[in-house]
């Protein structure tokens, strides 16, 4: 079986798609921190209805490769945890949907 002539670019793209952006929660936390300035942990977990510890992980992940940073201080002698999004992540986050839009542009219905 060969791909048909033309779509290799699209094939192309999806091999070549940013995996960490890729997984569903964490696409779903990078673009709800891309319509705000920040978002506070219970926010995140209510919009995306991840668990705290679910959130957490895929929070930790998107720092580790420098696409979230996270503030954590106490309000009220509770612990308050905020993310942003980063310049990185926000260059992800537009490769990604390019990727995408590139891979899924050309399929017919």
């Amino acid at each position: 079986m060969t791909i048909p002539e033309g779509n290799e670019a699209q094939v192309q793209a999806l091999q070549n798609v940013d995996r960490i952006v890729h997984e569903p929660a964490r696409l779903a936390v990078l673009t709800y921190l891309s319509l705000v300035e920040s978002a506070d942990f219970v926010f995140l977990m209510r919009t995306t209805g991840l668990t705290w510890g679910n959130l957490s992980s895929h929070l930790a992940r998107l720092e580790e490769v420098g696409y979230v940073a996270i503030e954590k201080e106490f309000v009220q002698k509770k612990p308050h945890t905020m993310a942003r999004l980063t310049q990185a992540g926000r260059d992800a986050l537009a490769k990604y949907r390019a990727t995408m839009q590139t891979a899924l542009g050309g399929l017919s219905e």
